[in-house]
């Protein structure tokens, strides 16, 4: 039985960029820019699976999963912001999350399990394109903030 106590997201990276734009992070960069920049008591680590890259159990008295979904974007536009603070390259980042409702396909502990978050962190150059080009509004149609959420960090 899962701990009641605790959530659980797992985080996916879609660079939608270029590498001439910004360079991509491997994937146990794209982890450390979390696990270093989360809370104490926010648990985070890189996992091996071939979609998600990053694992964060969070205490479900302290947080909702849009106030992990908004840190992680925090921390990783500011990291962005830190490697290239003279760089003229502006870029979207967006941070869509879901709740799996449907049982899981793999019972593999790196899978998405129901009733857990699957976050889908993308870099992108426009975020409007990049979201109508995923048929956005139709995914989220009737959909709660209790099912789903879209957080956005847009260029000036």
């Amino acid at each position: 039985m899962k701990d009641q106590s605790t959530g659980r997201m797992l985080l996916s990276h879609n660079f939608n960029l270029s590498n001439q734009e910004l360079p991509t992070f491997q994937k146990a960069e794209f982890a450390e820019i979390f696990i270093q920049g989360l809370p104490e008591n926010v648990k985070c680590s890189l996992i091996d699976n071939p979609h998600w890259v990053v694992e964060i159990v969070f205490p479900t008295d302290e947080f909702e999963p849009q106030e992990i979904g908004q840190m992680c974007g925090e921390i990783l536009t500011n990291k962005r912001k830190s490697l290239q603070p003279d760089s003229p390259v502006a870029i979207d980042t967006l941070i869509l999350g879901g709740k799996k409702y449907t049982p899981s396909t793999s019972t593999s502990p790196t899978s998405l399990q129901t009733g857990e978050w699957g976050v889908d962190v993308v870099e992108t150059a426009q975020a409007d394109a990049f979201l109508t080009a995923i048929n956005w509004d139709n995914l989220t149609t009737g959909k709660s903030s209790d099912q789903i959420f879209k957080i956005e960090f847009l260029k000036a």
